[in-house]
């Protein structure tokens, strides 16, 4: 009996602690944990990604390496992630694309970015910026809509493809202005910078990180900033807002999310170390310095402006008649 009372209760233990989660907080020890990029190595996101492999082992300790699982815009990471076990050994880090852009895109997408997914957290943000090169005759704002108004269809603005923020922020643009331009898209970012500076092209709404280089050279000239402040980058430089065209501030964002059903626990830690990492000081001003704006929102924010940015750009692709081809 006295043998039957200690297993019981051993039982009960056992029980106690799996829905407590207390066999949880020696997590990240069992294995690795992977932060899934569904992008090549060397972008914006991967350096987000490979940046905090390193904090994360150092707030948390355990081990955490970078996979890329490129391709379909992003969609193929994200299915993977989706598949993934909620065991907080698998994080997802993302560009906005595959959580508000690429399930409006895309045909088949193998994941509902609304339900398939705990968001952990907003990292980073940066604003996009008109840019026109340096010999373009357009020299304000106020000269690319009255150029637009008067030449309706014919001002080519540049993007890295179809459905990339470039794009899209320029199609929101000639929703929000009732003008229209051409769109040209690239097979990525080189290709359509090389063709801006060299002017075979109009104007592009690049990411500022991409065009920074080129704006403080002298090769572009940057006419108005997507945010809602400018940025500290290019004081100088007005918002679209400032400039009176409304309903069109534009950010990209890199985040972290896991497959649904992450626990508590692991979510918060996660959270707390992500948001202490943006606050390192090596790694804010590296951050600043690349353009990108620290915010570091709760899970609940980010829920809520995931569902905003998804319900948003759906109906600008959907306005546009925009397609991935």
């Amino acid at each position: 009996m006295k043998k039957l009372l200690t297993t019981f209760a051993a039982a009960l233990t056992l029980g106690a602690l799996c829905a407590t989660g207390a066999w949880a907080q020696a997590w990240p020890t069992k294995q690795p944990v992977t932060l899934l990029v569904p992008f090549p190595p060397g972008g914006s996101t991967d350096m987000i990604a490979r940046t905090f492999s390193v904090k994360l082992a150092e707030k948390l300790g355990g081990t955490f390496v970078v996979e890329n699982k490129a391709g379909a815009g992003g969609t193929l990471g994200a299915t993977q992630a989706k598949r993934s076990a909620a065991d907080g050994y698998t994080i997802f880090v993302s560009s906005l694309g595959p959580f508000v852009i690429g399930p409006h895109l895309i045909k088949g997408v193998q994941y509902d970015a609304l339900k398939d997914f705990d968001y952990i957290t907003v990292a980073v943000q940066a604003p996009n910026v008109l840019a026109v090169p340096a010999n373009s005759p357009h020299k304000t704002l106020a000269e690319v809509l009255a150029f637009h108004k008067a030449n309706p269809g014919k001002m080519s603005f540049a993007s890295a493809g179809n459905g990339t923020s470039d794009h899209l922020t320029a199609e929101l643009f000639w929703q929000m202005t009732g003008t229209t331009g051409l769109h040209i898209p690239y097979k990525g970012g080189a290709p359509a910078m090389s063709d801006l500076l060299g002017g075979q092209v109009d104007a592009s709404f690049m990411n500022i990180n991409t065009g920074l280089t080129n704006i403080k050279g002298g090769k572009l000239r940057a006419l108005a900033i997507t945010g809602n402040k400018r940025s500290p980058l290019l004081p100088d430089v007005p918002t679209l807002e400032e400039l009176g065209v409304t309903g069109a501030t534009v950010y990209s964002w890199q985040a972290f999310a896991a497959p649904k059903g992450l626990p508590a626990d692991i979510k918060a830690k996660l959270h707390d170390a992500i948001v202490a990492g943006l606050a390192d000081p090596a790694v804010k001003t590296k951050l600043l310095e690349l353009g990108f704006e620290i915010v570091g929102n709760t899970p609940e924010q980010f829920t809520a402006y995931q569902a905003s940015e998804f319900a948003r750009w759906k109906k600008v692709i959907e306005a546009g008649k925009i397609t991935a081809d």
